[in-house]
């Protein structure tokens, strides 16, 4: 299922002017970089490709305002782009920042001004699908064709797939490295205290949350065996209603109820009553965070879980791990030996654990229609998908931005200030086509990966490995749903509602709240949401 962090896609349909022309520019020839990597894809095609008019390319770049990042159009890492595909090229690549937080209404002004670069981008499947819709958009299947062979080559049907509309190809997705979503943590600590298991299945998780109540292991004040936070914005139970949904779901029924852009608490999946049942029987047994429903941003959360009262909770698969808001190192500074591992009790029917984790996608790259440059920004990011070139803008130069350990970039330190800072993990803001640390191996992808997390390498590495056993993404739909862009916000919040009623709800009382509160959910738009999951799929299907 879904988890704390926002998957939903949110559809923006403003309606778009789309009538205004780029205007083509010039630029001076790109500035010398230190940078002694240089890219080998494009070679054989740069001499057709390049024009003898001088082009400039230009392409978004997020603008996060991160304190001291250098100049976005012209450090270290646009003069690596200029040096090596610019004088391949004879092109200049300007990048134009957009505010992260301000990007979709920032891009509908460009698009709608015909002021958009000639590449740009979006996380947002609704706001392309809508540029398609207005024909603002450049199709790609010809220049994909001749100019993009290393390009689709990387990314691969499976990818591209998310890039086509109406049958063809109107943007190029990144592609996402890690597909784990969330995982469930507990306090192996107080396991071994109590002599306990580690808890397999639903059955043995509540047992669990019983004996952390009963012994409190920890010897705390407020022992909370379960944390619970539940956030408006993305209202739902993680994990726990996989243990109840049944494993023979038709296609249908999947793809309907299951759908890549549906939040987590879906009230018509089969056996979501059950699961939100389990919760309410673990409320009613004090085994939750007594203030879950108001702990809107899961701070109270993650400061209960640092000082130690904790015993077991759902989070982001690598959230003890990270630095912000750094629970695991906050853990074991308050209550020194306190141990956290990833477990896997949602066991189904079918004796499986599975974990709808994220789509293979990244970010939506698009080209206007407007653009005089199709082709030059394709092959961009045909040079960009060439592993030299990948490495070089992912982690810097070797032997001095980092250095090679089992086949594993491990950096120094030289990009987090200055000409080289990165404002994102990964350089993502310039290596827009990778969602993630890529290596051309997902083994080595992985262990890159652990080491982000200085001091936690293997608890991260296994934490990974937990969370994708038996993964699986929602149904892939290539025709965005009307009815979810209307009514998406409305009915996350009223989903947020439901949830807080029914968990405290007294237990002979669920069965009705939850037929009540299902069929207010079902007028106020949820009914027309699903009408249309099940219209776009049979459209989808030709049936």
């Amino acid at each position: 299922m879904k988890v704390k962090t926002g998957r939903s896609i949110g559809f923006s349909l403003a309606a778009l002017l789309l009538a205004s022309t780029l205007s083509a520019c010039t630029s001076s020839s790109p500035t010398g970089t230190n940078a002694t990597a240089t890219a080998s894809a494009g070679t054989q095609t740069a001499a057709a490709g390049a024009t003898k008019e001088h082009r400039t390319l230009t392409v978004e770049v997020f603008d996060r305002g991160k304190p001291g990042q250098p100049d976005l159009n012209d450090n270290f890492w646009t003069k690596y782009i200029n040096d090596n595909f610019g004088k391949q090229f004879n092109a200049t690549v300007k990048f134009v920042s957009v505010p992260r937080a301000q990007e979709v209404d920032k891009l509908n002004v460009l698009m709608a001004s015909g002021q958009a670069p000639d590449i740009t981008f979006t996380y947002n499947q609704g706001v392309v699908y809508n540029y398609v819709q207005q024909g603002g958009l450049a199709e790609l299947d010809p220049v994909l064709k001749q100019y993009g062979s290393t390009l689709t080559k990387y990314l691969g049907d499976d990818v591209l797939k998310y890039g086509k509309f109406n049958g063809k190809q109107y943007s190029i997705p990144g592609k996402r490295t890690v597909l784990a979503s969330s995982n469930t943590f507990i306090r192996k600590d107080w396991l071994d205290k109590l002599g306990l298991p580690v808890p397999t299945t639903p059955q043995q998780f509540y047992d669990t949350m019983v004996a952390f109540k009963e012994k409190n292991p920890g010897g705390v004040s407020g022992v909370i065996p379960y944390g619970y936070s539940l956030q408006p914005l993305n209202p739902g139970l993680s994990f726990i209603p996989e243990a109840f949904k049944p494993s023979n779901l038709t296609e249908e029924q999947f793809a309907t109820l299951q759908p890549q852009s549906i939040w987590l608490a879906n009230w018509s999946m089969p056996g979501f009553d059950k699961a939100v049942g389990y919760v309410n029987k673990m409320y009613n047994a004090g085994l939750i965070s007594p203030n879950f429903a108001t702990d809107k941003d899961g701070k109270l959360l993650d400061a209960d879980i640092s000082n130690g009262k904790v015993g077991a909770f759902q989070t982001n698969w690598d959230g003890p791990y990270r630095t912000a808001p750094g629970t695991y190192a906050n853990l074991v500074k308050n209550v020194p030996g306190a141990q956290l591992v990833p477990i896997d009790p949602w066991q189904n029917d079918a004796g499986k654990h599975p974990k709808n984790g994220y789509s293979p996608n990244g970010m939506y790259i698009i080209i206007p229609k407007t653009s005089k440059n199709v082709d030059l920004a394709v092959q961009y990011l045909n040079w960009m998908s060439d592993p030299k070139v990948t490495l070089f803008l992912q982690n810097g130069q070797e032997g001095v931005d980092y250095n090679m350990v089992n086949d594993v970039p491990k950096q120094t330190g030289t990009t987090n200030t200055g000409d080289k800072m990165m404002t994102v993990a990964n350089n993502l803001d310039y290596d827009i086509l990778s969602n993630g640390i890529e290596l051309g191996d997902q083994k080595k992808n992985d262990a890159a990966i652990s080491t982000g997390y200085p001091g936690y390498e293997k608890d991260a590495e296994n934490a990974l490995k937990v969370s994708m056993v038996d993964y699986y993404a929602g149904y892939f739909y290539s025709i965005p749903n009307a009815a979810d862009a209307k009514n998406n916000a409305a009915l996350k919040n009223l989903s947020a509602q439901m949830l807080a009623k029914l968990i405290v709800a007294k237990p002979a009382e669920v069965d009705g709240l939850y037929k009540s509160l299902v069929q207010q959910y079902m007028d106020q738009g949820g009914k027309a949401v699903e009408d249309e999951f099940i219209k776009n799929y049979k459209a989808q299907n030709g049936k």
